[in-house]
């Protein structure tokens, strides 16, 4: 545990200012040399406070008198306790919002928006010679005409931690950092079980040119793209180049030559994460033919992809409908990226209650800190995703 030198960080409050310090404490937070378990709310509030020592005596009522007036930290400058506080508790919640559990928030990208749904115009139509240009001739420009799809309108969630005075008196700083760590996981897991929902199929917000579409489709569907194959459980490398195939006749709708893809990650349950794992890191595969009298052995030529498992997944797909043993049977190959975004008006931000609002004198609340992100989770390009199950 490290040693906090409450006066050192006062001293170099002041000389350096707000922002120095806490962009200094931030960064010391995010290299792990320091943790929000190391600070103390009642040291930081003897420490950084003028006065401090008095200023955590007056939150104990008892005093002269029947009815002890106080002026609700008027005159007292409790900014630099404030700001130092307010990074410790988001140093807790960003830990809690990206716990390792949340696989699928880690395999797509996050695209920055300002724009509550939008319309993503994509390159129309074009032929297949534009690419040559005649002596004399223009070249030919790229339209965005007819081609786009329209992403979800999004949505706000957000927590309030709050630090009472109690917590302050008491230093019960390890009860406030619980409660900190609980506000960035539930937002976290809010936002990986949209995004799961999207990968499995159970939520469908992909609109192509002003159609809704469902993320997957099979062979019985006569759509534009094939990309689910039911009893394809994963057992070898044959399941693997069956889902592979569906990727080779998945054309682009705007060229109609094959959509360029090269598959990168596999998601799986956590019944099938060792069978994964001796499929794709094998270093050697045997084929034999039926009838055969002889087998081959050749180089493992699945090494090239990255294989991840979710529990959170397979009880979204149980939740969905599916049977616990057909759910286990449940994988994901292709490039995650390509396939699903989400689209993020503002990251997980942390924002703090001015002293002395009505929730210290009706709550004994000193300070509240609300957690808040906005954004979607949205289908950009289904073609690049294909969804194996167990059971047709």
């Amino acid at each position: 545990m490290a040693t906090i030198r409450y006066r050192e960080l006062r001293r170099r409050y002041e000389l350096d200012g707000p922002e120095k310090t806490v962009q200094h404490l931030s960064e010391a937070l995010r290299q792990r040399e320091l943790r929000p378990e190391d600070f103390s709310l009642r040291d930081l509030a003897e420490g950084l406070i003028p006065d401090g020592h008095e200023w955590v005596h007056n939150l104990d009522p008892r005093g002269a008198g029947a009815v002890r007036v106080t002026e609700s930290g008027e005159g007292v400058d409790v900014t630099a306790f404030l700001n130092v506080t307010g990074q410790v508790i988001y140093s807790k919640i960003l830990e809690g919002y990206e716990h390792e559990a949340f696989v699928v928030s880690k395999l797509v990208d996050t695209v920055p928006t300002r724009l509550d749904g939008e319309k993503i115009p994509g390159i129309g139509p074009l032929r297949d010679d534009v690419t040559e240009v005649h002596p004399g001739m223009p070249y030919p420009s790229v339209g965005f005409g007819e081609d786009y799809i329209e992403t979800p309108s999004t949505a706000k969630y957000g927590l309030i931690v709050p630090v009472t005075k109690e917590a302050i008196f008491f230093d019960r700083t390890n009860l406030v950092l619980g409660r900190a760590a609980e506000v960035g996981e539930i937002l976290g897991l809010n936002k990986e079980k949209r995004l799961i929902d999207l990968v499995i199929g159970r939520t469908n917000n992909y609109k192509w040119k002003g159609t809704a579409y469902n993320t997957y489709y099979d062979a019985a569907d006569s759509q534009p793209w094939i990309n689910e194959l039911a009893s394809n459980e994963l057992v070898d490398w044959t399941q693997v180049d069956a889902a592979e195939q569906l990727f080779a006749d998945i054309l682009d709708p705007n060229t109609g030559e094959p959509v360029l893809l090269r598959a990168t990650t596999v998601l799986v349950m956590p019944a099938y994460r060792h069978a994964a794992h001796r499929v794709f890191n094998a270093a050697e595969i045997t084929y034999a033919a039926s009838g055969s009298a002889t087998a081959t052995t050749a180089a493992n030529p699945l090494g090239n992809y990255t294989v991840r498992e979710s529990r959170l997944a397979y009880r979204r797909i149980v939740a969905s409908g599916q049977t616990a043993a057909n759910a286990k049977k449940w994988w994901f190959l292709g490039d995650f990226r390509k396939a699903f975004a989400y689209m993020e008006n503002w990251p997980i931000t942390v924002t703090q209650s001015s002293p002395g609002s009505d929730a210290e004198f009706d709550q004994d609340i000193v300070v509240r800190f609300k957690a808040s992100e906005r954004g979607a989770a949205a289908v950009i390009n289904p073609r690049y995703v294909v969804k194996n199950t167990g059971a047709a």
